[in-house]
Parts: C-alpha cells; sequence; structure tokens
C-alpha cells in the first residue's frame, strides 16, 4: 500500500502507511510554512497524570519552605534539575473516602481524580464519577486519533473483590468516561504500541495475536515506500527531524520485541512485551507516552506506577519486600526506609519522563512547555491510610514554587489544570474554587 504525499503545505494528519500499519508525524516544517517561519502558533496542550500508590513518606517529600525558594527534599531531588517547571502543592485534602464504604486504598484511588465517593460493590455496578483527565478527554476526542491513554505497570483486573469487598475497578484505574465507565489500563506495551500505529484487531485471542507476531514485520518495514516517498519532499530539517522520529519508534519496538523473547518471569503476570526490571518496563510505556504526544496521536494520557494495594518488590534497588505491607510500617525505621527507596524510585522514573518531554518539541516549543503533568497519589500517609495532605506536584510550563494549600478539596487543583490546558472550567467535584499555581 503506498500513501499519497498531498501537495505543500502538508497537512497535519499526514500518514505514513503501509500494510496494517499507520504511523501519524510528529510537526514538520512543511506542514505549516507560515507558523515555521513566523512562530506564532498557540500551543497544542497536552494533559498527563502519573500515579503513585500506597502512600508517600511525607517527611522525605515535603519541602519545608514555601514560595519560590524552596529545597528539594530527598523523595524529589531527582527532579530538581526541572524546578523551573515545576511546583509542590501541599495541603490538598480529598473528603470522598470519608463519605464512602469500603477498603481504603479502593475508596482513595476510586475517587481521587474525580472527587466523588465511589459505591460499595465488588459486582458489576461500579460508580464513582468522571475523572477530570477525561474532561479533557472528551473535549479534544476529535482531534486525535486516540481520544486518551490509560497505561499501567502491573494487575489490570477490573472484576472482583480487590480491597475488603470493594470492586478491583477502584484499585486499578484511575480515569472514569462517566460516572459508571472506568477505562481498564493497559499493561502491554506491545498493545500500547499497536493501538498508536498498528491495525491489529484487540478482539483476537492473546495466543492467535502472538502467533501473527512471529510472522510480523517491523512496522517501520512495513511503512518503508510511503516514508521513502516522503523523505524525497522534505528539506533538510525536516529530514532530520523525521528521522529521529522514527529512530526513537524502532528503539521502542526493539524493546518490546527483546522483552518478548525474554524468558524471565517479573514479579507480576507477564504479558507478551513487558521488560523484567520495573526500572526499564516503566521507562518503556513513558516512551510509548512520549511519542503518543509527539505525534499527536494522542492529548490525555495517566500512567499508574502501581495499584493502590501493590505488592510489588523491587530488587533493582535492594526491597525485597512487598510494597503495601512495608507501608504498615508502624514507625520502624527498616521499613520506612525501604518505603523511601520505592518513592524515591518513582521519582527518578518521572524526572526521565520529564526530561524525555523536554527533549521533544512540537510546533511550539517543548513538549514539557506545552503538558501539564500531574503527579502523586491518592494517599500521603500510607501507614494511616490518610488522605490529607496529598503529595502533589504539576510539572510543565512555569513552575519553581511550592504552594500551600491547606484544608482545600484536591479539585479546586483539577479546575485549576483544565484551565492551564484551555478548558474554562469554573467548577469540578466538590470544588469550591479554582487553586492558582500561578502558570
Amino acid at each position: 500500500m503506498t500513501t499519497i504525499i498531498t501537495s505543500q503545505p502538508m497537512a497535519r494528519r499526514t500518514l505514513l502507511k503501509g500494510a496494517g500499519a499507520a504511523i501519524a508525524l510528529p510537526i514538520l516544517d512543511a506542514m505549516r510554512p507560515a507558523v515555521a517561519s513566523q512562530g506564532n502558533k498557540s500551543p497544542t496542550h497536552r494533559l498527563a497524570v502519573v500515579y503513585v500508590p500506597n502512600g508517600i513518606v511525607m517527611k522525605d517529600w515535603l519541602p519545608s519552605n514555601k514560595g519560590s525558594q524552596f529545597a528539594f527534599p530527598r523523595i524529589l531531588k531527582p527532579l530538581e534539575p526541572f524546578r523551573d517547571h515545576i511546583t509542590v502543592v501541599s495541603g490538598m485534602e480529598n473528603t470522598a473516602p470519608s463519605k464512602a464504604q469500603g477498603g481504603a486504598h479502593a475508596k482513595a484511588s476510586g475517587s481521587f481524580l474525580s472527587g466523588m465517593p465511589p459505591k460499595f460493590t465488588a459486582g458489576p455496578d461500579v460508580r464513582a464519577g468522571i475523572t477530570f483527565d477525561q474532561v479533557a478527554a472528551h473535549k479534544w476526542a476529535s482531534q486525535t486519533r486516540v481520544p486518551s491513554l490509560q497505561l499501567g505497570l502491573e494487575d489490570s483486573r477490573m472484576v472482583g473483590n480487590c480491597d475488603s469487598g470493594s470492586s478491583c475497578a477502584y484499585t486499578n484505574c484511575l480515569s472514569w468516561k462517566d460516572a459508571e465507565t472506568p477505562l481498564g489500563v493497559d499493561v502491554n506495551p506491545r498493545s500500547v504500541f499497536e493501538r498508536l500505529f498498528g491495525a491489529a484487531d484487540p478482539s483476537l485471542s492473546p495466543e492467535t495475536r502472538a502467533r501473527r507476531t512471529l510472522y510480523r514485520k517491523s512496522i517501520l518495514d512495513l511503512t518503508r515506500q510511503s516514508t521513502r516517498q516522503l523523505v524525497n519532499k522534505l528539506g533538510a530539517t525536516d529530514q532530520r527531524k523525521l528521522d529521529e522520529y522514527l529512530t526513537s519508534i524502532r528503539e521502542v519496538e526493539q524493546r518490546i520485541t527483546s522483552a518478548e523473547r525474554d524468558a524471565r518471569v517479573p514479579t507480576i503476570d507477564k504479558p507478551s512485551g513487558i521488560p523484567f526490571a520495573f526500572p526499564d518496563y516503566a521507562r518503556l510505556m513513558i516512551d510509548l507516552q512520549v511519542i503518543a504526544f509527539q505525534s499527536d496521536l494522542t492529548r490525555v494520557s495517566t500512567i499508574m506506577f502501581g495499584r493502590e494495594g501493590s505488592v510489588r518488590t523491587y530488587p533493582e534497588i535492594g526491597v525485597a519486600d512487598p510494597h503495601h505491607p512495608l507501608t504498615h510500617h508502624r514507625g520502624h525505621p527498616d521499613f520506612i526506609e525501604r518505603v523511601t527507596k520505592i518513592n524515591c524510585l518513582h521519582a527518578e522514573l518521572f524526572a526521565y519522563f520529564l526530561k524525555r518531554l523536554k527533549s521533544s518539541r512540537d510546533e511550539a516549543g517543548s513538549l514539557l512547555d506545552q503538558s501539564v503533568i500531574l503527579y502523586g497519589g491518592a494517599l500521603s500517609d500510607g501507614n494511616a491510610h490518610s488522605s490529607s495532605n496529598l503529595p502533589l506536584l504539576v510539572a510543565g510550563g512555569r513552575g519553581g514554587q511550592h504552594i500551600a494549600a491547606t484544608q482545600q478539596p484536591v479539585a479546586n487543583l483539577f479546575v485549576d489544570l483544565l484551565n492551564r490546558v484551555g478548558i474554562p472550567t469554573a467548577s469540578f467535584g466538590d470544588s469550591t474554587a479554582r487553586l492558582a499555581t500561578g502558570a
């Protein structure tokens, strides 16, 4: 199959096509010559949420000073190179768990991005509230191929009892399309890759898809002819941009293929394509997010570094104990130190995400400049299952400050984030006002 390249200016939605594959392109000068010369394009906003489970060791998270002169504590230290892009927000709370029945972890994560108490059930009749990321996804749905990405790094079950009679839908996913529709996470890099670039049928059984994988060529091989046609019509700068972009896709695809051939078994059930080591797994999923943003395949994503109640171990950093039991440390210093190590690893991986966004560009600047990313979790003190003084920070755009928002509902922050990405919002969930983050 051959792509027909249109005359200049090239359409933003131009695709490289091949048999069973379609690759969206990053922004190229040839797509908007006037914008390339004048540099006056308004930014294309992106919105992301990066979730960490089971609480944070707050003494090593929370900066001691407010305002712009704050120092980065131990857990946040990996993020210091991005000071100008980071706003730490302290003091916010989610009161929805106190209004609901069920497991503490399920109530916290099930209400985190909506501010609405989840219904106590382990059956299919789950109910919570639309999450703020999905407000953006609905707004931009007609402008992108994928309305939103929901990624996870473990357990993606959506049915059954996962926390004291509460449905797995509350602990294992973040995003809700509406009050009755939780959006399950995709934990398989190959599945995400094919959703973004391929034409594989997701309804096929895993066995059938695995058998077809044995005969599948690289997606770049499938689109080789249309790539050559396009390159011949591009200037030197666009040729370089295209080469860098396609190289990043090739590298991600090779890492997925390598993981599929790895016989070692990680600490969770391993669908095809999941790397053995957790940091490698996380970076691979992050790279898929960045490519999706860069090619404007989606503008909304969430990624769960772990589900609430996660029992993942982290041998890469010397933590052989399951995560969740460690958080019920009862003040034991050795347990607290191990939880802190996990918190630090998660922050390092988030720093990798920010680095990748900063080095990727669109027509208005770096993707980090054009993105708003919420990082944090639904619990502060995991030992007490506390949903007060939540561990939160916002990255992207202008930052460089620590804001104290004592006892304000976290929905106030969501109102601000929606406004920051150009979606006028007066209220959301149980918000009482807009928390101005100064960006």
